[in-house]
């Protein structure tokens, strides 16, 4: 709380004052929780735009500055320093890890990968073309029957088994990803090794064939454990609130990852990198290089996909680093992608026309993710699943904010809009 400022509303006629709460980067919030009590009114703010949710230690965004830091430390630094795991245990535990921890973490995450024999039945209750969403989102809650200690919904119990369950979280996510795609494509399930680190062991199991184990170049090894750091957390976005609304409620963190995969399937919020691909493939294959595509965007025509943000009014940052990989891994597997080049001709014309400049319709991160996910040979359906994979950290992370700070439930208020009272009419007499 800051002792030097307050915010006044005046509702009729009558002034309420409230004291203002001042973050660590000066965000500046008017702390309204006695509002309604005090006047019978409360706010109304749709999609929560300028509404704080909460407190939070982990994450902090400017968007008119294109600015991302995990616990303090910006997107750049981690980006060129560190690696995913590295970046997972700042988010989770609030600083970056001493070698010792590193490891200790790194064997914890590894150790914890292989899922129960009887796990596999779970599978075989899905369809062959079952969306990897449905698929995750059903397996995440389920792995928690497994492990009862863990998933009490008795927050001090399952506070106390904590880095247990948040290793075997970040470990199983992405056995169980590669499994649901050896499912639809209809070949074997392949075993995790404890001698390969964490993307390397995902791509083993997605991608080795027996007695052809699958080596992928250090380049895609790279630029997919970069892509999972620059998605492991991003503020009180769609899915991270939605894990906050559910843990709110007691809920186990199993039970509320799961649901942070379902608000993250939605187009709006983690499929955008696929709509991205699709967009591209229609630019080609029309034999446009992206110059009609353009016109037509700014003749309101055509939308112009993974451009602009909810959040970011410049340029994000996690485009630019994510951008560099890309060629990287096109220069690495030796492919000439046509996508790239008409996505860069897409990026120059939104960085130099006026058009979008005036607009802020800057690219982010999933313009060019799509397509080094789409380069490794993960296939568009899976492209969300990515997404979840690199996004537990931050789900773990504020589940546990939420754990150990919050005995509140979380239950907006709404504005009704329907009919007044009125009566029942019996089935006789109605039109």
């Amino acid at each position: 709380m800051s002792k030097d400022l307050t915010g006044k509303i005046i509702l009729e006629g009558k002034e309420y004052e409230y004291p203002v709460i001042v973050g660590t980067e000066n965000e500046k919030a008017i702390d309204i929780r006695k509002l309604r009590a005090d006047s019978g009114y409360i706010s109304f703010d749709d999609g929560y735009a300028n509404t704080g949710s909460c407190k939070s230690d982990i994450t902090f965004i400017d968007g008119e500055k294109g600015i991302l830091r995990y616990r303090g430390i910006p997107i750049e630094q981690l980006a060129e320093k560190s690696t995913f795991l590295c970046a997972a245990h700042l988010i989770i535990y609030g600083e970056l890890p001493n070698e010792q921890k590193l490891n200790a973490f790194r064997e914890k995450v590894a150790g914890r990968a292989r899922l129960h024999e009887d796990f596999k039945h779970h599978f075989e209750g899905f369809p062959p073309k079952a969306h990897p969403m449905a698929v995750l989102s059903s397996m995440l809650n389920s792995i928690g029957c497994y492990y009862p200690e863990m998933s009490s919904n008795n927050r001090e119990q399952d506070l106390e088994q904590f880095d247990e369950a948040a290793a075997l979280l970040i470990s199983k996510v992405r056995t169980i990803a590669a499994a649901t795609y050896r499912m639809s494509q209809g070949l074997p399930f392949i075993y995790p090794r404890k001698d390969l680190r964490y993307v390397e062991n995902f791509l083993h199991m997605m991608f080795t064939e027996p007695y052809h184990p699958y080596n992928p170049p250090k380049e895609v090894v790279d630029a997919l454990d970069l892509f999972l750091l620059l998605h492991a957390d991003h503020e009180q976005n769609c899915s991270t609130s939605t894990v906050r609304m559910v843990a709110s409620g007691g809920a186990n963190m199993f039970a509320s990852v799961s649901s942070g995969v379902c608000a993250l399937w939605g187009p709006l919020h983690g499929g955008a990198n696929a709509a991205v691909i699709k967009m591209l493939q229609e630019i080609h294959d029309s034999g446009d290089d992206g110059s009609r595509f353009i016109r037509a965007a700014k003749e309101g025509k055509a939308r112009l996909m993974g451009f602009g943000h909810r959040v970011y009014k410049n340029y994000d940052p996690r485009a630019k680093i994510f951008g560099q990989a890309a060629e990287r891994v096109l220069k690495a597997l030796g492919r000439q992608d046509p996508l790239l080049d008409i996505a860069h001709h897409l990026e120059q014309a939104a960085l130099s026309d006026d058009y979008f400049v005036e607009r802020k319709l800057y690219p982010n991160v999933d313009f060019y993710s799509g397509i080094v996910l789409k380069a490794i040979g993960i296939p568009v359906d899976m492209f969300t699943v990515m997404f979840a994979i690199g996004r537990m950290p931050g789900w773990i992370a504020n589940w546990k904010e939420i754990a150990e700070t919050s005995r509140k439930i979380h239950r907006p208020r709404q504005i009704y809009t329907g009919s007044a009272k009125r009566d029942y009419v019996p089935m006789s007499q109605r039109k």
